[in-house]
This record gives structure tokens, sequence and C-alpha cells, in this order.
């Protein structure tokens, strides 16, 4: 627990640093630095429903983060998870047209269910491809980023088009609204109770078993893993089913709750979102749920920028990408320092 404090707190001094960085660089381009904190201060955290709208964003970013953050631990990069996310949505998609006019409370589980599977599917090949043939993961995740942002093309403008739309965007037919777990705010009892018990089953799987044990040991000395009698590649495949599995599930959610039907090309940032809480969160599973609520935060104050500060919405992707490079040279100034302690110490 120590050692999650310790992480979460100086992530947030890095996220701090990114964060001034962001306002010299508005400043210079002529935007106001105090209307910009006042504008990421009341939209994420003091106005009238902020956390509401936290909420909304910061639940699936958690539950992608959690398995990014797994498959992370093991040492296999999954970059996939915008990918797994949807096709996890489109498996959904298709049972609840398929099932459409059945009760809600065998849609829903099969719904469920086919979005994890969806997403795990397309973690599958790419960690089949690392683990028998050395493929870089990096590499064969990204691909499937784009694969599967054609294929959600193909489906909106396809199979599931809805006919009645204006044209302007392809999108499926909209769900029943029996079939949806929450109105377009995208806040429900059921999707909390969806992510409180992502993170307890994974924390507990990080913490409190053989593979979790097995895995963090694996990220950081794969040898010791096979000295221990275990295989690693089932540790591996099974690090990439979990990752793309709960990837799906946000994917799912994300089309049975605020969006209520799939479009091309929805939610384009989510997976490398979560892939940046999960490195946020030094791969944490508390860690990722105070970042999701915080990335979950900036998200919503997207809406207030340029309405107190004058800047576009699109300046949180500035943002962002200012927290991941900072983030970043903080891990590799950890490694430096650890390198030069051992050879010290040596």
């Amino acid at each position: 627990m120590t050692d999650s404090l310790v992480s979460i707190a100086r992530a947030l001094v890095f996220i701090v640093v990114a964060l001034v960085l962001c306002a010299v660089i508005f400043s210079i381009a002529g935007f106001s630095a105090e209307l910009m904190f006042s504008a990421i201060i009341d939209g994420a955290f003091l106005r009238n429903g902020a956390l509401n709208h936290a909420l909304r964003w910061g639940l699936p970013l958690f539950i992608t983060a959690v398995g990014v953050a797994i498959s992370f631990r093991a040492g296999y990069f999954n970059i996939g998870a915008q990918g797994q996310f949807y096709v996890g949505a489109i498996c959904a998609a298709f049972v609840a047209e398929w099932t459409s006019g059945a009760p809600a409370f065998v849609v829903l589980p099969l719904c469920f269910l086919a979005g994890m599977i969806g997403g795990a599917l397309w973690a599958l090949w790419p960690g089949l491809l690392r683990l028998r043939s050395g493929a870089d993961e990096v590499i064969t995740t990204l691909m499937g980023n784009f694969l599967a942002g054609l294929l959600l093309i193909y489906v909106t403008s396809g199979p599931l088009k809805d006919q009645s739309g204006s044209g302007q965007q392809a999108s499926s037919r909209p769900l029943e609204a029996a079939y949806r777990i929450s109105n377009s705010l995208g806040v429900s009892p059921l999707i909390i109770s969806i992510a409180i018990v992502v993170g307890l089953s994974m924390w507990l799987l990080v913490n409190r078993t053989s593979f979790g044990m097995m895995s963090g040991l694996a990220g950081r000395n794969p040898t010791m893993v096979t000295w221990q009698g275990a295989k690693l590649w089932k540790v591996g495949l099974a690090s990439f089913l979990i990752s793309g599995a709960l990837a799906g599930l946000a994917g799912t959610i994300e089309l049975m709750g605020p969006n209520g039907r799939l479009a091309s090309g929805f939610l384009p940032a989510h997976g490398f979102t979560a892939i940046l809480i999960a490195l946020v969160a030094n791969l944490s599973i508390l860690g990722s749920a105070v970042a999701a609520l915080f990335f979950g935060g900036l998200a919503s104050a997207a809406l207030y920028l340029p309405v107190i500060a004058g800047l576009p919405s699109s300046a949180i992707d500035i943002i962002n990408a200012a927290i991941a490079l900072f983030i970043t040279a903080r891990s590799q100034l950890i490694d430096r320092i650890m390198r030069f302690r051992s050879r010290a110490n040596g």
C-alpha cells in the first residue's frame, strides 16, 4: 500500500510539471494560463455534476487501464487496447442484434460475455505471435488497432448500418432501451459495480495469487519464472487474454451505456489514454483507480476549456501528451538511477 501511495505521489509531481509546461506553451501562444487552470479545476472538480462527468469517462478508462497494467506487469507491452475495445463493442453489438426481442436478463450477460471474448481474441493473435515466433507485440498490437478501426467502419457501414441515419457518420442501429445499462450520462449503479468488481478481482489476482506473483516476476526477470518451474508462455498468454478481455468489457459498457450504438471512430483515444493511466499509476490497481478519475476529470474539463479559456477542446490532448512525455522521462530517470546505484554498490 505504501509503495502504491509513493508511486502516486511521484506521478502527481510529474503531472504538475507537465501542466506547468503546457501553461507556458499556451501563454506563449496567447492564451491565459490562469484561465486554463481555472477551466480544468472547475470542469473536473468544482462545477455541479463534475464528479458524474469524471466517472462517466473514468470508469471505462479504469477497466481498460487495469488490463493494460496486467500485461505490462508481465513484461508484455500490449499497445492494442484501443482495438480490443472496438472489437469487444462490435461483438456485443452483434449479439444484441441477433438476440433482439429476448429478455434483458438474457441479452445483457450474453453481450458482456461476447464483448470480453471478442477483446480477448483480438489480444490472442499478437500474444501467440509474440510467444511462439518472437514477433514484437508493440508492432502487432498497434497494427491491430488500425485493423479494428477498419472493421468498425465496415460493420457500421454494412451489416449493422442504421438506414435511418443522416449519413454524416456511419453508425449502427440504436440499442433497444431495455438493453441500455445507463443513459447518455454514462453513470449507473451497474457500471459502478462492474468497475468495483473488476478492481477488487484484479487486485486479488495481482496480490494474492501465484499468477500475480509469477507475472510480476516475469516482467522483471523471466529466467526466474522458468527456474520456478512455471511455463513462461502460459503467464504471457494469460496476461494478453486478461488485458484484451477487460478492454472488450469497457467497449461493451460504452456501447450499452452512454453511446447506445456503435459509431465509426468513436472514442479514438480511449485505449491510449488507458495506457497512460496505467503508466502514471506505475501499474498499480489502486493507482489506476486514482489516475482514471483524474483523467476522467480532464476529459470532462475539455468541455469548459473553449468557454472559460478560449482554448480548443483538443488542448486536453496536448496536456495528455505532455504528461505521457514526463511519465516516460520519469521511468527512464528511475532506471538510470537504479543502474548507477547497482554499479556503485558493485
